[in-house]
């Protein structure tokens, strides 16, 4: 056993210093497979084969687990019983929408809410009666529009400079925490004004979320698996798992909401197999994930039963809200045009009203050539008639912005149009005829898969993610293996402004790099290490995601110093840095400056208690609520 440990020890020394060299990963392979950790050596084959497709020895090695596990099972090993196991749920946490599922019986379930719906409006209201949650608290939203908070998702991890365009167009208060810089948004509650960050608004429709589960399950809901949009950075992703924190949830990971719509695919897939049809086994699939307020793409190949992702691209800023701003600056133009008066500027309630109008006219115009953009406003009434090929000439910018994403993952991973075998659709907005029309145009008439339910796929791979991680494993899921990789690069500043990448874009995770740097000027003992992550050569150009000082430093000439600097990236795609002198043995870790924005752990037990003594109160305006609802009554 101390020579296999050893072994393991090299092998992860080899990939430390040279990470693209696929023998690496099959050497670790090796030592894992024959110290019986199967799982290990199944992740270290897959990332061999990342790096280097074409390394036998990799391939061969997943062969051979494969065939170990399917041994296992029918030497009667044992696979965990569900009902025995605590279930882990997984949680699409959307802009504009939310959907929670679970691994059961054999199969991930969606799971509806107490309406009887599948998918749940991510949004939180504050009434006189109490708080509201999801579709109730988005129903009256036109009568309360200062105490009604929606797509909390584009501020969360952010800093309250870089939230302006989001900021402009909500018509509740948002301030700046003059001590971290995050946005705060400010609620009248029980008449006194009360200060919200964007984690606490999160945790609410996260804590909808469990509690719609745990209704549906019979039992308490403790763990979840939490996906995000793949262009997230570390900020938004560590406070997304403080928002889980804060709803009561040990959240066991974060991963990207295409790779998890993957996983829904490639289950799909193996479903179809099962069932006798020629399915492909080994694919590559482009998954195009248009939601409510964010966009991903990302490329995927799928070898029996491993998901690697080869690359991935996005904006956090583009998806349905965008589509429904714009057509209701449009509708808005034409009514002031036509009628001489501008009845929407400076009343949120109208704009709120219209809004709502426009998302209705947008859904239908997706099965009809055309519609109407209804709403009254006061004593004024908007009968509007509207047509897709408007819409469409409306938003074709938009819609073209979709495209620059896709053109770059076939790039990053060097593969043309012809190498896809499958595009997939997932979110509610690849239902627009004319997003459709011009991704199949692109890949030259190619007919789009749209297989997977393009609300619920999400969810849905976050819950096998989740049956992984619980180990209610069966045969469905035995097999499955999850690649992920880094959206964006990450590295330090240099003279000059200059951006030294350490990490590379598109780098498998779990992973640790090291570059060494040294000192600018003669006798140096202390140096700032600022981080960055980006594509551009100069830092000017990229996003400063925190910095720390390393001081005691070897006292020497410039450049004779040697400084090791080390990024980690654990499965999460959560950053540590370190910096390390060669000779002293100074060292420093990584202070980041989102952090100082981040919740403590006090913060985050009060916000728990807050959460808790409010959750009475909930669910009795969640009774009355429903009660109203089935006596007909209706606030809009």
């Amino acid at each position: 056993m101390g020579k296999l440990n050893a072994a393991i020890e090299d092998a992860e020394k080899c990939i430390e210093i040279k990470p693209e060299w696929g023998k690496g990963y099959s050497r670790l392979g090796v030592a894992l497979f024959k110290k019986g950790d199967l799982d290990g050596a199944q992740k270290a084959y897959a990332g061999g084969i990342a790096c280097d497709p074409n390394n036998v020895q990799c391939d061969d090695g997943l062969a051979e687990v494969r065939k170990a596990k399917e041994q296992q099972m029918l030497n009667g090993g044992k696979m965990a019983d569900m009902s025995l196991v605590e279930p882990v749920i997984g949680i699409d946490l959307g802009t504009t929408y939310s959907c929670v599922s679970v691994w059961k019986d054999g199969e991930a379930q969606v799971l509806a809410n107490s309406e009887g719906d599948r998918t749940t409006p991510s949004w939180v209201a504050f009434t006189d009666d109490g708080r509201l949650v999801g579709d109730s608290a988005k129903r009256q939203a036109a009568q309360n529009t200062k105490r009604t908070l929606f797509n909390v998702k584009r501020i969360i991890g952010r800093q309250f400079s870089e939230c302006q365009e989001e900021i402009k167009i909500m018509p509740f208060t948002v301030k700046e925490d003059k001590a971290t810089g995050k946005p705060i948004i400010e609620v009248e509650v029980d008449d006194e004004p009360k200060d919200f960050s964007a984690e606490q608004i999160s945790a609410m429709v996260l804590e909808k979320m469990k509690k719609t589960a745990e209704v549906a399950l019979g039992r308490p809901i403790k763990k979840a698996v939490i996906t995000v949009p793949a262009y997230f950075n570390d900020a938004q992703r560590r406070q997304t798992k403080d928002a889980g924190a804060i709803a009561g949830l040990d959240v066991l990971r974060i991963i990207n909401e295409p790779t998890a719509a993957a996983l829904a695919y490639g289950l799909d897939q193996k479903n179809a197999a099962d069932a006798g049809a020629d399915v492909k086994s080994t694919q590559n699939i482009l998954v195009f994930d248009l939601g409510g307020g964010t966009f991903d793409v990302s490329l995927l190949k799928i070898e029996d039963g491993v998901f690697t992702v080869l690359s991935t691209a996005g904006d956090t800023h583009l998806g349905g809200e965008d589509f429904d701003t714009a057509l209701a600056e449009d509708v808005s133009s034409q009514y002031k045009k036509k009628s001489g008066q501008d009845i929407f500027t400076g009343d949120d309630k109208a704009q709120r009203k219209l809004r709502t109008a426009c998302e209705r006219t947008k859904r239908m115009l997706s099965s009809s050539t055309g519609a109407n953009v209804e709403c009254f406003v006061g004593e004024h009434e908007i009968n509007m008639p509207y047509t897709r090929a408007r819409f469409e000439k409306v938003c074709e910018p938009l819609f073209q912005r979709c495209m620059e994403s896709v053109k770059r993952v076939l790039d990053d991973a060097k593969m043309t149009k012809a190498q896809v075998d499958e595009i997939v659709l997932v979110g509610g907005s690849t239902r627009i005829p004319r997003v459709q029309a011009i991704l199949s145009e692109h890949f030259d008439g190619k007919a789009l898969c749209k297989s997977v339910h393009p609300d619920e796929a999400v969810a849905f791979g976050a819950a096998v993610q989740g049956a992984i991680l619980s180990g209610a494993r069966d045969s469905a899921t035995s097999n499955l293996l999850l690649v992920d990789v880094i959206p964006l690069s990450l590295g330090i500043e240099c003279e000059g402004k200059a951006f030294a990448k350490v990490v590379p874009r598109n780098t498998p995770v779990p992973c640790k790099k090291k570059q060494e740097f040294s000192t600018v000027q003669d006798y140096q003992q202390e140096i700032d290490v600022r981080i960055f992550e980006g594509e551009r050569s100069n830092t000017d150009g990229n996003h400063l995601l925190g910095e720390f000082q390393i001081e005691g430093i070897e006292r020497a000439k410039a450049g004779e110093p040697k400084i090791d600097v080390i990024f980690e990236v654990n499965t999460n795609g959560l950053l540590t840095v370190t910096a390390r002198d060669q000779v002293t043995g100074a060292q420093a870790d990584v202070k980041l400056q989102h952090d100082r924005g981040r919740l403590t752990p006090e913060e985050i037990d009060r916000m728990c208690k807050e959460a808790e003594e409010m959750r009475a109160e909930d669910e009795r305006a969640e009774r009355e609520n429903l009660a109203a609802m089935e006596r007909g009554d209706d606030d809009m």
